[in-house]
């Protein structure tokens, strides 16, 4: 994407006092739909400006809470607000300001891209000229400016989803709200929408939650997350924090990996095999050195020791694991 097409400025800009504050706020926030079922229990969470990523299973809230972000529910307890607005009282306004693409499937198929993309720009307030300008340039950014003129029924699911995203942006949003944008796709389609998030991100400005289950996605392009389990919230940090350093060696080694294990035990290490790799804790300064030895003792070619980072999906676990705990 050309960063000289990009949207114009948003017609509301935040006041210069403001400008850092989050984009999301919720307090005590809590859903509960008929049949007594918990969707939001006491949720409290800020989301700063950047992209965000909003991850948890199936069923832990995510959906539910765009939707009281776009007010179109109303929480049983708490409050939330967008951009300084709240929710349960400047819903109308509030999707003035935002762009959303829904997980579901939910296009016309007997219509093109253009005309579906200049219809939402006009539901959000555009005039007719200016709508179809902006549909044009939305369906450039997001790669389908040569396909604009087919009907939607005729898109691959890559396509139909690229086209929910035009929409998303075709408003001039402030804030994008994108739930489960990568549904449906292959790990080339995934990737490719991704790498498309991260652009409309980093070139545009615009703030963006992207709602997933697939955490590994999720910290490829985020600056932020949030993660909620059973309408909670397990934790909200930056992603570097999440994936900080651990205190554990990785080492690989071409060959050999069980003959390594035996000898750093004989040693005094405490190693266990992951993978295709050996962990051992880094518990005082001389492991480097044993390890080293050992490798050397044995004439093995090392391929790689460094101090382990954790992924998501580890930390993740274990905030599930310490919240049944309680």
């Amino acid at each position: 994407m050309d960063p000289s097409h990009a949207p114009p400025a948003a017609s509301e800009a935040p006041p210069a006092h403001v400008i850092d504050a989050p984009v999301i706020e919720t307090r005590a926030l809590t859903m509960i739909y008929p049949g007594d079922v918990t969707a939001l229990d006491g949720l409290t969470v800020d989301f700063a400006p950047g992209v965000t990523g909003l991850v948890g299973a199936n069923g832990a809230g995510k959906s539910t809470l765009i939707k009281i972000l776009l007010g179109l529910l109303t929480p049983a307890r708490g409050r939330a607000a967008v951009l300084g607005r709240d929710c349960a009282t400047e819903g109308q306004r509030i999707r003035t300001l935002i762009g959303y693409m829904p997980e579901h499937d939910c296009l016309p198929a007997d219509v093109s891209a253009t005309e579906f993309v200049t219809h939402m720009g006009r539901m959000s307030g555009l005039p007719a000229t200016a709508a179809r300008e902006r549909a044009a340039e939305s369906l450039r950014h997001v790669g389908l400016h040569e396909e604009r003129y087919r009907q939607v029924g005729t898109y691959s699911t890559g396509m139909k989803q690229r086209v929910k995203l035009a929409q998303a942006l075709v408003g001039d949003p402030r804030l994008l709200l994108l739930d489960e944008p990568t549904n449906g796709l292959d790990p080339a389609g995934r990737r490719a929408m991704l790498e498309l998030i991260a652009r409309i991100g980093a070139e545009f400005g615009i703030s963006i939650v992207v709602a997933s289950h697939l955490l590994g996605e999720i910290e490829r392009i985020c600056d932020h997350l949030v993660a909620i389990e059973g309408g909670r919230l397990l934790r909200a940090d930056t992603i570097s924090s999440f994936t900080q350093a651990s205190q554990t060696l990785v080492i690989e080694v071409e060959d050999g990996t069980a003959a390594l294990r035996d000898e750093l035990s004989r040693r005094g290490l405490a190693a266990r095999t992951y993978q295709r790799s050996l962990l051992v804790p880094v518990g005082g300064g001389d492991v480097y050195d044993v390890v080293r030895d050992s490798v050397a003792a044995l004439g093995l070619p090392l391929s790689r020791m460094e101090q382990r980072r954790h992924q998501i999906e580890e930390l993740f676990r274990d905030d599930v694991e310490a919240a049944d705990a309680r």
